[in-house]
């Protein structure tokens, strides 16, 4: 893989027996005998680290360096991503200088919101051609004496060394670690063999450290070289829980022509849609490989809290008049002025003078020109009043909530305002965004926020 982003699920499947063997004896680079001692001492550690990405279904993308933390609050705030792919562990990573990433970058982008794709890059498939990298890095071992038992012990030994990266960057138990094997020849037997032994025993190890088995890499080579051992060897080999597929077909979805679609389903996928480019986002400009993730559950609403008994969400919000007026929507009228204290009667669904009077308090309070009439523009403006907040593809923010409302007011939209950020939103969004000529990002930023409180 060029660099990331990834996906979700759990096969617990039997581990063949070679898939912990040492092979100190064969003499290979890496084949060492594998102890507990760094089992221990991540164990010790579970309850100060953190754990990523949980679940979410969304964009990331990949970069080799880790950016810098200016240019990461910018990309936050424009881009429409909201994972980040870092490559922490392996000899063989083109990026083994990591100048910005440290502990205090991984804890700054959690708490902004950032979802992480702890990125490992080790031994390479034996018939990889691009591999070795360095003087000191090695392949897969191809011999196959003992069941590929080098390769085995191999994995294992690169899983102990991942595991141990990622703790030392604060990334914990619970979290996903994803080995980069790059695209290989799938027709050499010893080259595949050795891979899928190696990446059995990576998993095994790996899991049994507390983290999650990720395992990336071409949909024609090793992520078919897995699904067909899913479906034709079940048992035989431990399989990661999620696959990020590399496939630059530009669909940002998890599927692939590959590999058939119940593998890895559902919340095990992700995929890498499009390789090397460059992409400019608030002005700071970064070459990135584009991802679509699935992972886990999805991105999941969260209760909003607001107007206990009165449905807030509608397709459409028609204009209030005293001679029209529907008691639904008058409802949401009432219960939204009483938030922003312009209104203290009842919930009564009447369009009455005392409703009146708060919507007219409210349109001056506003700057728009008091009427008898709730207008269109009046509910773009009272449905989106909050907080600025950037949301984006995957956001579960109590934001997401405010902005389908009033995308839905807008017109720019007609669907249910589930409190989750998804495709309906993104594209109702990138509509509005088209019509008022501010930047069509899929992304609510202040500047959009800023028009629909205006009740553009």
């Amino acid at each position: 893989m060029r660099r990331l982003v990834l996906a979700a699920l759990s096969l617990v499947l039997v581990v063949p027996a070679y898939a912990s063997s040492p092979a100190a004896a064969e003499g290979e680079p890496g084949a060492t005998g594998v102890t507990d001692t760094s089992a221990r001492k991540l164990a010790s550690q579970r309850q100060v680290a953190l754990a990523t990405p949980g679940d979410f279904t969304g964009y990331g993308f990949d970069q080799c360096l880790a950016p810098t933390q200016a240019a990461m609050d910018r990309w936050w705030k424009k881009s429409p991503f909201s994972a980040v792919g870092i490559y922490i562990s392996g000899d063989s990573r083109a990026c083994r200088s990591q100048p910005n990433l440290s502990p205090t970058w991984v804890a700054a982008q959690v708490a902004r919101g950032w979802r992480l794709l702890p990125i490992a890059l080790g031994p390479q498939a034996s018939c990889q051609p691009r591999f070795p990298r360095y003087k000191d890095d090695f392949k897969i071992s191809p011999k196959p004496a003992g069941g590929y038992a080098v390769a085995a012990a191999q994995g294992a030994t690169e899983a102990d060394k991942n595991a141990a990266d990622a703790m030392a960057y604060g990334i914990g138990p619970g979290s996903t670690i994803w080995y980069d094997l790059e695209g290989f020849n799938l027709g050499d037997t010893h080259c595949r063999e050795s891979a899928l032994v190696f990446t059995s025993a990576w998993v095994t190890r790996i899991k049994a450290l507390g983290y999650v088995a990720g395992f990336y890499s071409s949909a024609s080579s090793g992520i078919k070289m897995l699904d067909d051992a899913r479906r034709l060897r079940p048992g035989q080999f431990a399989l990661p829980d999620r696959i990020w597929i590399a496939r630059w077909d530009g669909v940002a979805n998890t599927s692939t022509t590959y590999i058939p679609e119940d593998g890895w389903r559902p919340g095990g996928r992700m995929k890498q849609f499009r390789g090397g480019h460059n992409e400019t986002w608030g002005g700071v400009t970064i070459n990135i490989d584009s991802n679509f993730i699935d992972l886990g559950a999805g991105s999941l609403p969260r209760p909003e809290g607001r107007c206990p008994g009165t449905r807030l969400g509608f397709w459409k919000y028609p204009a209030l008049s005293p001679g029209s007026a529907r008691t639904t929507r008058v409802k949401v009228l009432q219960c939204l002025l009483t938030e922003q204290g312009t209104y203290s009667g009842p919930i009564s669904g009447a369009y009455d003078a005392a409703t009146i009077a708060g919507a007219r308090a409210w349109q001056a309070a506003r700057k728009f020109t008091p009427t008898d009439t709730f207008a269109k523009r009046h509910w773009v403006a009272l449905l989106s009043a909050g907080p600025r907040t950037t949301v984006k593809r995957g956001s579960v923010d109590e934001s997401v909530h405010r902005l389908q409302r009033a995308l839905n007011a807008a017109g720019a939209g007609r669907f249910r305002a589930s409190g989750v950020f998804d495709a309906k939103t993104e594209k109702a969004l990138r509509t509005y965004q088209s019509r008022l000529r501010i930047g069509v990002s899929g992304v609510a930023t202040p500047r959009t926020w800023n028009k629909l409180q205006q009740g553009r």
